[in-house]
């Protein structure tokens, strides 16, 4: 997830900045859709077996075309906003490097040399646009963030449903998986009315805000996704595939809801609240779905339940104290 989603990234913010949308930009898109299809073929193998061939040849099929967008974005430019294609061409080909030279690193030490690499990677934005801002577009990097957030959100319901379905044709545990999936679907739902009450392009005037928002955003992502697993953990815990505790289970569902709403608040939310109380309905939201770890077998219900619960407080306290300038969704 981690290095999908800051692949996704690299080419949303160039996007946002020099999409031209003719034919050579088009079939670069192309290029690196299928860098991606082959690098997600080959991350189980990277991490279960320690063998990268298959995701290093995908992650470099994707900077080629992207280096090449950077560099005919370059030979339209001038002055600093060419020297800052040019630092996003060349941190590119810098970093490929050192994916290429991952395969040839002992075993036992790649997955600790990936870790630099994405450090590496995170560099790249932050050196490139010192001294000169890429013209990208907020709004549009809002909605592009928003969109991948609601497919990670999407993902998580399919796999949700997906476990029930499975764990109901093996063992018909209606009593058990029921909670677990109106948990589930509440704590999603909410993650999605949180995320988008406020508008977020208002916020975003230049890098210094941009840069750790985008970054933030891996987090949020992430822990958008690890409810899904989480739940398909909750679901086989229930029927009693898996050999985890009580604990471990519910954990495995609130520690990423509370993390999410924690991201949010932290990303979002808190730029647009009015008042000590507005400001704390988060923070305080993501410690009681975290203290649902510790209710037994209706965690996830009661962690859904307080979710949904704080969308209502938000939009009480929205409608009673007056939410900051168009931020009329609460939360």
């Amino acid at each position: 997830m981690l290095v999908h989603g800051w692949a996704w990234m690299n080419f949303t913010w160039f996007a946002s900045a020099y999409d031209c949308d003719d034919v050579p930009y088009r079939l670069a898109t192309l290029v690196q859709i299928s860098g991606v299809l082959v690098y997600a073929a080959g991350v189980s193998r990277a991490f279960d077996q320690d063998d990268w061939t298959v995701p290093v040849i995908g992650y470099l099929i994707m900077r080629v075309a992207l280096t090449a967008q950077w560099l005919r974005a370059a030979s339209g430019e001038s002055g600093e906003a060419r020297a800052a294609a040019l630092k996003y061409a060349a941190g590119l080909v810098l970093c490929q490097a050192g994916w290429v030279a991952l395969l040839f690193a002992p075993d036992g030490s790649k997955r600790w040399l990936f870790l630099i690499l994405v450090a590496a990677e995170l560099l790249v934005p932050v050196v490139a646009e010192r001294g000169h801002q890429t013209p990208w577009h907020a709004h549009h990097i809002v909605e592009r963030y928003g969109l991948f957030t609601i497919i990670v959100l999407g993902e998580t319901i399919a796999a949700s449903t997906v476990a029930v379905k499975s764990a109901l044709d093996e063992h018909e545990a209606l009593g058990e998986l029921l909670p677990i999936a109106a948990g589930g679907l509440l704590i999603v739902f909410a993650a999605w009315w949180i995320y988008f009450a406020v508008p977020m392009h208002e916020h975003l005037e230049s890098n210094r805000e941009a840069i750790p928002w985008g970054y933030g955003h891996l987090l949020i992502f992430a822990s958008g996704a690890a409810i899904g697993a989480g739940i398909e953990v909750a679901v086989e815990h229930a029927v009693g595939k898996a050999h985890v505790s009580q604990l471990s289970a519910n954990a495995a569902v609130t520690v990423p809801a509370a993390l999410f709403l924690l991201m949010v608040w932290l990303l979002h939310s808190r730029h647009f609240k009015r008042g000590l109380a507005q400001q704390l309905t988060l923070p305080l939201s993501a410690l009681v779905v975290l203290a649902c770890s510790w209710t037994g077998t209706y965690a996830v219900l009661y962690a859904g339940l307080a979710a949904a619960a704080t969308v209502a407080l938000g939009l009480t306290l929205a409608n009673r104290t007056g939410p900051a300038p168009s931020s009329p969704a609460g939360a």
